[in-house]
């Protein structure tokens, strides 16, 4: 009754302002229109005008575009395609813009942001996808689904007889096995058959899934790979938090860039900062010595730690990143070691895990060059090559080191004299490999200089008994060799025995040493 009340009612009542409260289905009076006419009519002709002006200046650009492959059937429409895509990238494109403004407006200063980028019409990673691509998501057609779903009865087949067809039956199994594809992991592109009404078969089928499973597998693997590793020249989270930790304590001033990148190691330049530690005040420039936490570089590399009494026990019982770090404490204690034994080398600032801070050699950010890079008169030669051998007998005797990869590689020209850096991987010489490592240093030594002119340098042979004290007489190098090798296994054996970590070498007296 209510209802046909308000409907008789309607009639009469005028449009007024107060009928218009009341009920939300009265018409509204025209009168509540607030602009002007004028106003509506330049908005469309401004719009008219804009559009165009859009379609004089389009044609022109698609005429040029399209030049070479114009034919006359296609003229019209490829022009009029181009033009409808243009103008709606236009669209899309002043409406990611809208979208933009709202998003910085909504999020302001806040730390937590929202983002529209959901809703955002032109994705930066769209490819331009060609028309007879599909997506199969629009059309709500799905190929591999039959138009009527078939269910398979209860009882597991279908028909009597010889017409009857089992939940076995090939090709039920295998369109199920296409459909199923799909489960597969996102990444897994297991392409489209549209069109093609593929079946697969069961043994097919398992071994993709199979796959699918292990390439999920390895691309998670891959992922923790590249959390965990500093790369080339990057720096993974972890040593990147140790590196803000140094700036942020005042310790380093600036950290400006990568001077170089080795085998096992990255290493950065710093400025240092004004925090003195409770003894060492910290260098104006310093090198950072970031070792890479990528583990099979270090495979090749065990042998100089594992057999190191210093670091013996330590190394059977460890994981792969706490050897690295004890690269890094390697190097350290060699560098405490040479520094007090007077040899030109980096000062050690700190080390934290895997990152060495040491002093730098060279000026405002300009590393010195190495030995095989600087062109030194005969003089500097010579002063060089005696200055490495007096290095080489204080390694040896005061520091009780064997360089293990002395070469002009390892070797910094500075201030008018030579610069030993590297040292990670020097062992004491009763390392069950160290005379053989001071043969090999002595060899890159020797041959340098007798490359580079230097007519007092002593041969490979000389070398090792001037460094070493040892007397060893052999004439050519694979006797010489072999009798290394044998007081090596005499002192392994001696060390087996009696549990001493002293030099058995029997050295007659003192070597002489070289001095200009």
């Amino acid at each position: 009754h209510g209802l046909g009340g308000v409907a008789a009612a309607a009639p009469d009542a005028g449009p007024g302002p107060a009928w218009q409260s009341k009920c939300p289905w009265g018409a509204p009076s025209t009168t509540s229109i607030s602009c002007s006419l004028a106003d509506v009519m330049s908005e469309q002709l401004a719009k008219e005008l804009q559009l165009e002006e859009e379609n004089a200046a389009f044609p022109e650009v698609v005429a040029a575009a399209e030049g070479p492959f114009i034919t006359g059937e296609n003229i019209d429409t490829s022009s009029d395609l181009m033009l409808a895509q243009m103008l709606q990238m236009e669209f899309d494109r002043e409406y990611d813009a809208q979208l933009r403004r709202e998003e910085k407006k909504i999020n302001g200063d806040s730390k937590v942001s929202i983002s529209f980028e959901n809703y955002r019409k032109v994705h930066p990673y769209d490819s331009d996808s060609s028309e007879d691509e599909v997506d199969w998501q629009d059309t709500r057609h799905d190929p591999y689904r039959a138009d009527k779903p078939t269910t398979t009865p209860r009882r597991g087949f279908i028909g009597k007889g010889k017409d009857i067809t089992t939940k076995h039956d090939e090709v039920v199994c295998g369109r199920k096995n296409t459909a199923r594809m799909e489960n597969f992991a996102p990444e897994f592109q297991v392409g489209d058959g549209i069109g093609m009404d593929l079946k697969l078969s069961n043994q097919v089928f398992n071994a993709l899934k199979q796959h699918a499973y292990s390439e999920e597998r390895r691309s998670a693997r891959l992922h923790e790979k590249k959390e965990h590793s500093t790369a080339e020249k990057a720096v993974d989270p972890k040593t990147r938090l140790l590196l803000y930790k140094m700036v942020n304590s005042g310790m380093l001033e600036t950290i400006t860039g990568c001077i170089s990148t080795g085998k096992e190691s990255v290493v950065f330049h710093a400025y240092g900062g004004n925090s003195a530690t409770e003894d060492k005040v910290i260098p104006p420039e310093c090198a950072i010595k970031v070792f890479k936490t990528t583990l099979n570089e270090f495979k090749n590399r065990d042998k100089y730690i594992k057999d190191d009494y210093r670091f013996k026990d330590r190394f059977s019982k460890l994981n792969p990143r706490k050897i690295i770090r004890m690269w890094a404490e390697k190097e350290m204690h060699n560098l405490t070691r040479m520094q007090n034994a007077g040899i030109p080398c980096p000062q050690v600032v700190i080390l934290k895990k895997h990152v060495l801070v040491m002093s730098f050699i060279g000026q405002d950010q300009v590393p010195a060059p190495k030995l095989k890079d600087v062109t030194l008169s005969s003089e500097d030669m010579k002063k060089a090559y005696y200055q490495i051998l007096n290095m080489m007998q204080q390694l040896y005797r005061e520091c009780n080191l064997v360089h293990a990869d002395l070469s002009e590689y390892n070797m910094l020209w500075h201030d008018g004299k030579v610069w030993l850096i590297d040292v990670s991987q020097s062992v004491e010489p009763t390392h069950p490999h160290g005379l053989e490592f001071l043969f090999r240093d002595c060899r890159n030594v020797s041959q340098f200089f007798q490359k580079g002119g230097v007519a007092e340098a002593l041969n490979e042979r000389e070398l090792f008994n001037a460094v070493s004290g040892l007397n060893i007489t052999a004439d050519n190098e694979v006797d010489f060799q072999a009798e290394i090798e044998a007081l090596e296994k005499m002192n392994e054996d001696h060390v087996q025995n009696h549990g001493k970590k002293l030099s058995t070498f029997s050295s007659d007296g003192d070597p002489p040493i070289y001095d200009e």
